[in-house]
């Protein structure tokens, strides 16, 4: 990731400066930044900002896979979020004909991740700026079952906080993937104000909030106080499987559940669950062969419908 970025041209701090400041300051979690953190690396290694990347999925079984997520913090009292994207590839994602797209060596297919996200993160800083994508995600992972309120209102906005899910599934640290893909979705849209993740963590150790089934509504009035924000996102995973080999496919289920910090209602509920061959009749056409890559669209599903006016 350092090399792909360097040759882009951005500027990476040493490596040794980096370790210096983690010792110094005793910082143990990778996967987010909170606000003494962000301080720490502004101060002492004169970084602008902290990029963060979270590897969900390394298999080296023929066909390769992977799955990363990357995004870049603001290093300053802020924290915000600047940019975030996920990718999930796999050796036979583009077989083409007579084979000849396969990839074979996990290698090759990590330095092709790495690099897509490297040349998305060099555009979102050098190029000029683009607009929101509005292109619609496909039907078919929209969720299954749905309630929202007519309290949400599309014009407003709103500061939202989203929890790691509750993991029911058999996948280690589900919680936290889904936690990223709503991150994620939910950035684009201007009247969504993200918490950066690992605020949204120290906050959490810091009240010693323990979900057990879910957030309590208690947890939720202390834990909207601290972090001062309007919504939390949250819900259950009870899948989340990739496979192994050739043959298999993905399976994600999981619920999304949204609460108002004035009402204390629940404002959006939804259910979701598909595998990676739904709607897929020849030639495996429309086929997603990574549970990031399905998770990812059925998330962008769900957001979509709870920012539209009328859904």
């Amino acid at each position: 990731m350092i090399n792909s970025l360097k040759k882009k041209g951005l500027n990476i701090v040493d490596e040794e400066v980096f370790e210096r400041v983690v010792a110094r300051h005793r910082i143990r979690y990778v996967g987010g930044i909170d606000l003494v953190e962000a301080k720490a690396f502004k101060e002492d290694a004169g970084a602008g900002a902290v990029l963060i990347t979270s590897l969900e999925l390394y298999n080296t079984v023929y066909p390769p896979k992977i799955s990363l997520t990357s995004r870049l913090v603001s290093a300053d009292h802020t924290t915000s979020i600047l940019w975030m994207k996920g990718i999930g590839l796999t050796g036979d994602d583009s077989p083409g004909v007579l084979g000849i797209g396969l990839i074979q060596n996990p290698k090759e297919l990590s330095e092709n991740a790495v690099n897509r996200l490297a040349a998305s993160l060099s555009k979102h800083l050098f190029a000029p700026k683009e607009g929101v994508d509005t292109t619609k995600m496909r039907k078919k992972f929209s969720p299954k079952v749905i309630y929202r309120s007519p309290i949400i209102d599309p014009e407003k906005e709103y500061r939202v906080a989203v929890l790691p899910f509750y993991n029911l599934s058999e996948r280690k640290y589900a919680d936290e993937i889904f936690a990223f893909h709503f991150v994620r979705q939910l950035l684009p849209f201007g009247n969504f104000n993200v918490i950066e993740p690992g605020v949204v963590r120290k906050a959490l150790l810091g009240l010693r909030v323990i979900m057990d089934d879910g957030l309590s509504l208690a947890n939720a009035d202390i834990t909207f106080s601290v972090l001062n924000a309007d919504l939390i996102l949250t819900g259950q995973v009870l899948d989340y499987q990739d496979y192994e080999g050739s043959f298999g496919k993905p399976k994600v289920d999981f619920s999304a559940l949204l609460i108002e910090r004035k009402s204390r209602e629940v404002v959006w509920s939804s259910k979701s669950y598909n595998q990676g061959d739904d709607g897929v009749f020849f030639f495996d056409v429309g086929r997603v062969n990574t549970a990031h890559v399905m998770a990812s669209e059925m998330a962008s599903n769900v957001v979509d419908m709870i920012s539209e006016e009328n859904p």
